[in-house]
């Protein structure tokens, strides 16, 4: 069994949700899950001991949440090279973050990351059974990359 962290910032509780469906996704896949606000990792020692890694923020006015983009580059000080990975995001106009997050930890981290690309779901998306099982199949496919 693997284990992943799911590192998340939110601002209206959707990216929450959404890191909790991935979560459960991971488990589903036999793999263990941790879900953790960004703003409780304090150093590049909190993000030790994980086989993968799971980063997620929403889009706010066409770029990344501040404490994202801080964070960003405390996670880059954990060697995560060749380690898996995902991003996801949630949005209500545009939905730039997710992909942003998901191109640092390909291009910048060098990781090995899900084949599904980034996440990236409609704030109102979460309201239903689509957006939770597009959450928990992001999830398995995060696990299943461990096979």
């Amino acid at each position: 069994m693997k284990k992943v962290l799911v590192g998340y910032v939110s601002r209206t509780g959707n990216t929450a949700k959404m890191a909790e469906f991935i979560a459960e996704g991971i488990r589903f896949s036999g793999n263990e899950a941790s879900v953790v606000k960004i703003a409780d990792i304090q150093s590049e020692k909190d993000l030790e001991g994980y086989d993968g890694y799971v980063f997620g923020c929403p889009t706010y006015h066409r770029d990344l949440v501040g404490s994202m983009k801080t964070f960003l580059f405390l996670a880059q000080k954990q060697n995560m090279v060749g380690k898996i990975g995902g991003a996801f995001g949630s949005y209500t106009h545009s939905g730039e973050s997710a992909q942003m997050i998901f191109d640092t930890m390909q291009h910048v981290y060098k990781m090995d990351m899900v084949d599904l690309g980034a996440l990236n779901l409609k704030e109102q998306a979460l309201a239903g059974d689509e957006g939770t099982r597009a959450c928990q199949d992001y999830g398995k496919a995060v696990g299943q990359k461990f096979s």
